[in-house]
């Protein structure tokens, strides 16, 4: 008996190598995988005979069966394969030795701690009676369109594990995740848990790509081998953190690189604590476990309740890093964001910050709106210092009332003033946090995060309020609710600027308080929800000190985010290479400020700043009452440019040509509109080098048998270069731009004429 669901299987351009493993496949172009993935249809099907699942979506078949001890094991992660092609059935694995037991060298798709388990489980719990043994076994399935789940219930007690998947088409990007559900008559404490496990096919060639980072130099990508033993990558913050990125690319072989290669790879849709844990067990099997962080975790679940874990998403390409990157920014855009196909492109935003600080008012903002307005900026965001006692950061987080002081007559009039020079208007908040000096603290002290009769640590002035505590939440929500209903405001930079000390929650029993974890996270996602429902005008960033809050898990409820404070246009280029690996430049806010930069006192160029900051989405954070007329008139015309190629920055294919990374002198980028018509070439020179030419730049992504003309945003060609050619003269022989001295830069279009 074989049940077939949603759609013919693909006829296929992927022949077998090996069961358990790697496709080889016919040449493709890398730049034309991304679009060709829309064709393929998917289908789910289940073959009771051989007690075997397959998915295939996009480009990409994954399968998996139950073998003859009830578990479900991995047996296929790579290119598709053809619907005949023989996969399964699972089979016990024998192990190496009488010490590795099959429970513990048959790839899992989701173990439990119980039996023979010696490696990391998906699942760990405990029982009221002391229990700890927990034997999950496959019972039940069940498939609707592009969703599959699977139960998985223990030998004996009535617990139960449902595996949901969901899959891509366009990318073949799958997410996965588990509802853990008590039905005894007695509490289950679950230790630990994981969204879900990835088995790779045994090897000992495997490369781990992982991103690290500190304030102000996030977004550094890592390189390692994959050996016997484990790699973990994690937060313990009680948010996603910067130390740590929840993103994961396996490479396999020695070939990789941006166009070539087999690459893994995934993300975790969580904000709060997390972790990742890479695996090569005895016999050389990799596996990827991801999910809540098990420091200071436990969950208890009284008889009835259930425990829904994030979404792990993860996919696979044989055409290198730079296609894995491309597939995650497409998957981001049409499937992860708020407004998913609707997703407005981001508009030129002009920040206060950096020309007033905490010293708004006003006149003074009024002046800052007239004169970004002349520049051509579509939003004024006003940052911190407007609300309560907020003179400094040393008082006023909680208390979300503007301050008469600075505006008599509330925001009211600036608003007005705003949006008659034609741009929506925003504001910054830090909802989550409180200053012990406020008015809130005085009110409720115990709203924060403490432990009764122990210290109370601050970090930046400030403690973290409890979301986990309902009535805390729905304080936020309010306060939020009536400042976005009393004003006509169209953003929200939310803000998050320190990590969790004293995780307590004295107010719930003993053995709830580690739930905190959980609950606030998901209150943090309520309140964003029910707000972009009753205010379905208004966008949100996320910021946290910068990017210490990017992940799948925010994104999906925020139109953009603040990948770091540092704004300086050179160490610009380093973090945000770093973040597209994981993140789409669609969501990435850039910054032009002040030269010298406030953060390592580097002098540049306002031309050098610009083109840095237009890789992403543009935004101005100088104070621009100190331009002089000639730079207004610059960026004047970045503006108006930029605007022109935003949708190919935003919403095109990104192509990394010269990487930054290790304080390599060059960095250059291509962005190509998804139907080709367009290309964006940035290149840029952090130091010149022994009178050394500027690499040749040899596009990609373009129709080669279509003519394109170029025309330069600012900088020189070679003498020769043609002003015309056809993609494949673009691709192949290139473009040698005049780039010397230190912190050069040039910008080039591409523009399709024909074929």
């Amino acid at each position: 008996m074989k049940q077939h669901f949603k759609g013919k299987a693909c006829t296929a351009v992927m022949a077998l190598g090996f069961v358990f493993g790697v496709a080889t496949s016919l040449p493709i172009s890398a730049a034309t995988t991304t679009r060709a993935a829309a064709s393929a249809t998917p289908s789910i099907t289940y073959d009771a005979t051989r007690k075997l699942f397959r998915i295939d979506t996009g480009e990409v078949t994954y399968a998996f069966g139950v073998d003859s001890d009830g578990m479900l094991q991995t047996l296929y992660w790579g290119a598709r394969l053809a619907a005949r092609d023989p996969l399964g059935p699972a089979r016990v694995s024998p192990g190496h030795a009488s010490f590795d037991s099959p429970g513990s060298t048959s790839p899992q798709e989701y173990a439990g701690w119980g039996g023979r388990i010696t490696i990391e489980p998906d699942l760990k719990a405990h029982f009221a009676d002391g229990n700890r043994d927990l034997v999950l076994h496959y019972a039940s399935h069940r498939i609707h369109d592009d969703t599959l789940e699977v139960e998985l219930r223990d030998i004996r007690l009535d617990v139960s594990v449902w595996l949901r998947y969901t899959t891509d088409p366009a990318t073949g990007i799958i997410g996965r995740s588990a509802r853990i559900e008590n039905h005894t008559t007695q509490a289950m404490t679950v230790d630990a848990a994981s969204a879900a496990s990835w088995n790779l096919p045994a090897g000992d060639d495997y490369s781990l790509r992982y991103l690290t980072g500190a304030w102000a130099r996030e977004w550094n990508l890592q390189t390692r081998a994959i050996t016997p033993g484990a790699t973990e990558i994690g937060s313990r913050r009680g948010t996603t953190g910067d130390q740590n990125n929840p993103w994961f690319a396996i490479e396999r072989g020695n070939q990789w690189n941006e166009e070539h290669g087999d690459v893994w790879f995934g993300a975790l849709a969580w904000s709060g604590s997390w972790r990742i844990r890479i695996d090569q067990d005895v016999l050389h099997q990799v596996r990827v476990t991801g999910g809540y962080n098990p420091f200071d975790f436990s969950y208890r679940l009284a008889p009835g309740q259930s425990l829904q874990t994030p979404v792990f998403y993860a996919g696979y390409t044989p055409h290198g890093i730079g296609e894995a990157s491309r597939m995650m920014h497409r998957f981001e855009i049409n499937t992860v964001l708020p407004q998913r196909a609707e997703t407005k492109l981001r508009p030129v935003l002009y920040n206060s910050w950096e020309a007033t600080e905490f010293k708004v008012d006003e006149a003074g903002q009024e002046k800052l709106a007239e004169a970004a307005a002349k520049l051509g900026v579509e939003r004024f965001v006003i940052d911190d210092g407007w609300f309560g006692a907020r003179n400094s950061d040393h008082a006023g987080l909680g208390d979300w009332t503007v301050n008469r002081n600075k505006f008599p007559h509330g925001l009211s009039p600036l608003i007005g003033k705003v949006h008659a020079l034609g741009m929506s208007f925003g504001l910054w908040v830090e909802p989550e946090m409180v200053n012990p000096d406020s008015d809130l603290y005085r009110a409720h002290p115990d709203w924060a995060l403490h432990f009764n009769d122990r210290p109370r640590s601050e970090g930046r002035n400030q403690l973290v309020l409890n979301l986990a505590r309902k009535d805390v939440a729905d304080y936020v929500y309010d306060v939020l609710d009536r400042l976005l209903s009393e004003n006509d405001i169209q953003f929200l930079k939310w803000d998050y600027n320190r990590n969790w000390t004293e995780p307590g929650w004295p107010e719930v029993a003993p053995e709830e308080q580690q739930k905190v974890y959980v609950a606030f996270t998901n209150n943090l996602y309520d309140i964003m929800r029910r707000l972009r429902a009753r205010h379905p005008g208004v966008e949100i960033e996320s910021c946290s000190g910068g990017g210490a809050r990017v992940d799948l898990g925010i994104m999906g409820l925020t139109d953009e985010v603040w990948p770091s404070d540092n704004t300086d246009p050179s160490d610009r280029l380093t973090i945000q290479d770093g973040f597209t690996y994981a993140y789409a430049p669609g969501v990435m806010m850039a910054w032009v400020t002040g030269s010298p930069n406030w953060v390592n006192d580097r002098r540049s160029s306002l031309d050098f700043r610009f083109l840095s900051s237009m890789q992403g989405g543009l935004g101005i954070g100088a104070n621009i009452l100190e331009w002089t007329p000639e730079e207004n008139a610059v960026a004047q015309r970045y503006v108006a440019e930029y605007k022109r190629i935003r949708s190919t920055v935003q919403r095109g294919l990104l192509y990394r040509l010269l990487s930054p990374r290790d304080q390599s002198p060059q960095s250059a980028t291509e962005s190509v509109a998804a139907d080709g018509s367009q290309a964006v070439l940035f290149a840029f020179q952090r130091q010149g080098h022994e009178a050394e030419p500027y690499p040749t730049l040899r596009l990609r992504g373009l129709d080669p048998k279509a003519r394109y003309r170029y025309r330069l945003i600012h900088g020189e060609a070679v003498e020769g270069t043609p002003a015309e050619a056809s993609g494949a003269f673009w691709m192949n022989q290139g473009i040698d731009l005049k780039i010397r001295g230190d912190l050069q830069a040039a910008g080039v279009v591409f523009e399709r004429t024909g074929t």
